[in-house]
């Protein structure tokens, strides 16, 4: 059996919206692997990497319609969620779906947590940061 693991993801993005991610994933402990007019990668410590380029068709995304509807993106506390929050007001971007909060209905068990942010970039990619693990009191 062949086994494999996350590698990267290309989102098409208006370039203008480039300097976005950048703040927001270096924010997140991303660093800069790839930078040039209209693209940007960065990537993690465990090696998987997001790719922003420039668009190719003057379309809107929807997602809610045939493909990916959120990025996820995992932290290591509950206040790593809260920070994110306050980074989101600091840029004006508003959190969604009443969050942040936490989700019992998605955690592991009575003793672990869901706890999240979701958003929506300037080119309606929609992100989630979550701590997942053990109740934080």
């Amino acid at each position: 059996m062949i086994k494999s693991n996350f590698g990267h993801l290309q989102i098409n993005v208006n370039p203008q919206n480039l300097p976005f991610y950048k703040d927001l994933l270096g924010f997140l402990g991303w660093a800069v692997w790839y930078e040039e007019a209209g693209m940007l990668g960065v990537g993690n410590e465990q090696g998987g990497s997001l790719w922003f380029c420039g668009q190719t068709k003057p379309v809107d995304n929807d997602y809610d319609g045939v493909g990916m509807n959120h990025i996820g993106l995992a932290v290591s506390s509950p206040a790593d969620v809260d920070q994110t929050v306050a980074f989101l007001q600091e840029h004006a971007v508003p959190a969604l779906f009443e969050t942040p909060r936490h989700r019992p209905e998605f955690s592991a068990g009575p003793e672990k947590d869901y706890y999240q942010v979701m958003f929506e970039s300037p080119d309606r990619v929609l992100f989630e940061v979550v701590y997942t693990g053990p109740t934080v009191n």
